[in-house]
């Protein structure tokens, strides 16, 4: 598959479920060989906000739970409860073992664009030369996609301090909410928490993961799971009809 995109990313990426004990832990013993990444506040994380796509059979929903090795999805992303912040149309995706993630920036007022199929023409028009928003048209016709789910989120992000792409992501107080806009007025009382209590670290990287991090994987007995912040979104807005995957 290849697109021309503002931007692109691919690599290896691995999960695991951790109760907040092990999750300060964890983050105490990786700073020193790690730091935070250039986008966090002064607590230490940064707000995350994703409106996914499916459409009424929830396919892309249902792949992920089968395990389709090769899938992928859209999803508008943000780093702020309002317009505030940059925004982003999205592809994510996995080729057999890689992830992969293409990405536009959209201007705020050319959201509403996204959400209505009428309008298609007037978004093609703005952006001419993004292969990434013709694909998501395409797709938007052939699969009926409209959006579905918002998932929020707080990352706390950390980098290598040298050597190789490698990066661990710290995601908790994950909540989702049954909703058709990335912005809209939304009553606090809707959302949904999932897996309370419950942080989901995501390993990152190009090639390799150096050898201390596999030590921390020993050590703390860490089990690799198949987890996806989509699906938990899905489920816990009864939009979907697992829990896990």
């Amino acid at each position: 598959m290849k697109l021309n995109s503002s931007q692109k990313f691919s690599r290896f990426e691995m999960k695991y479920i951790i109760n907040e004990a092990t999750s300060k832990m964890l983050q105490d013993e990786i700073k020193n060989f790690m730091v935070y990444d250039g986008f966090v506040n002064i607590e230490n994380y940064y707000f995350v906000r994703s409106l996914y796509f499916d459409n009424r059979l929830n396919s892309n929903f249902n792949e992920k739970v089968d395990g389709v090795r090769s899938r992928y999805k859209f999803r508008i992303r943000t780093y702020s409860r309002n317009s505030d912040s940059p925004i982003f149309i999205e592809m994510k995706g996995r080729e057999n073992l890689r992830t992969y993630k293409l990405r536009h920036q959209i201007q705020p007022e050319n959201i509403a664009l996204l959400y209505n199929k009428k309008k298609y023409f007037d978004l093609k028009k703005i952006y001419p030369n993004s292969s990434l928003i013709e694909k998501f048209i395409f797709d938007s016709y052939k699969k009926n996609l409209i959006s579905k789910v918002l998932v929020d989120y707080n990352r706390t992000p950390f980098i290598n301090k040298s050597g190789l792409y490698f990066r661990l992501t710290f995601d908790k107080n994950i909540k989702s909410l049954k909703n058709l806009k990335l912005f809209s007025n939304l009553s606090f009382k809707s959302w949904k928490e999932c897996i309370a209590g419950y942080t989901i670290l995501e390993v990152k990287f190009d090639s390799s993961i150096p050898l201390w991090f596999h030590r921390i994987i020993q050590s703390y007995n860490l089990r690799r799971q198949s987890i996806s912040k989509f699906v938990l979104g899905m489920c816990y807005a009864k939009l979907g009809t697992e829990t896990s995957d």
